[in-house]
């Protein structure tokens, strides 16, 4: 940590997409959390909290773009980590912007075409929790038909280290650390045509009976349940309104 910040840490997590009503609906239903509408300027912004804890939020989305979870990474300064990042191959989506006095963010795609944001917050992150509580975010994992590549951005421009597993079939597993701290994964995508896309973890207690409370909602559970010796049982659910969210019981859960 340094001055209260957490760079490398997906710190935020955002939901866009054309009819925010649906989508806040669903999740509340699915993870039991509550969406609180805060002001933000002269508008009103669709604040996710899981008990007590704000932990993400909802958005329109622009004009055209589909559904999706946007994650937003912490970085020491918004522009430099930008200018880098759209030198070495990344597009500009968004240039760095103040918003508010909350903090200044920009969006970028990944030179393999996944979205996210940079993010420096205005006051400090919040700090790592000793066990993630039920409903928070778990885990962030990047799906890419050039992993290799996109290693190699994330590695030069925010400074991750990697550990590999070899995961047979399936290929190598990537999961990136930053100062000591496993921070996502990365991976080829299943489908070599897939858009190269990050796909945030939600930590369940009952990984079967959220899957079913999905399907209950109108999601539609694409990866059924299934087991991760050593850490645990995920699903992946697409939501009614397009975007993907994975959720896993860990194995000490």
């Amino acid at each position: 940590m340094s001055d209260g910040f957490l760079h490398g840490k997906f710190v935020w997590f955002e939901h866009l997409s054309h009819d925010v009503g649906k989508a806040s609906a669903f999740y509340d239903a699915l993870f039991g959390w509550q969406t609180k509408l805060l002001p933000m300027g002269p508008e009103q912004y669709p604040m996710i909290h899981n008990g007590a804890q704000g932990i993400g939020g909802f958005r329109q989305a622009p004009g055209g773009a589909r559904s999706g979870w946007m994650s937003y990474l912490s970085v020491p300064d918004v522009d430099v980590s930008f200018r880098a990042a759209i030198a070495a191959g990344a597009k500009e989506l968004m240039a760095p912007f103040d918003y508010a006095d909350t903090g200044r963010g920009a969006v970028i795609a990944d030179p393999t075409g996944a979205t996210f944001s940079l993010w420096k917050d205005a006051k400090r992150d919040r700090p790592d929790d000793e066990s993630t509580p039920v409903g928070e975010w778990f885990w962030n994992e990047l799906w890419t038909p050039q992993e290799r590549r996109a290693l190699a951005f994330y590695e030069t421009i925010f400074g991750f280290t990697h550990n590999s597993m070899d995961m047979g079939p399936m290929g190598t597993y990537y999961v990136l650390n930053k100062d000591g701290k496993p921070r996502a994964g990365l991976a080829r995508s299943v489908q070599p045509k897939a858009q190269a896309m990050w796909l945030p973890y939600v930590k369940v207690r009952d990984c079967d009976a959220t899957a079913s409370k999905a399907k209950t909602l109108g999601g539609d559970v694409v990866t059924p349940p299934r087991d991760i010796p050593q850490v645990g049982r995920f699903a992946i659910v697409v939501d009614p309104t397009g975007a993907a969210c994975a959720f896993m019981a860990p194995q000490s859960a």
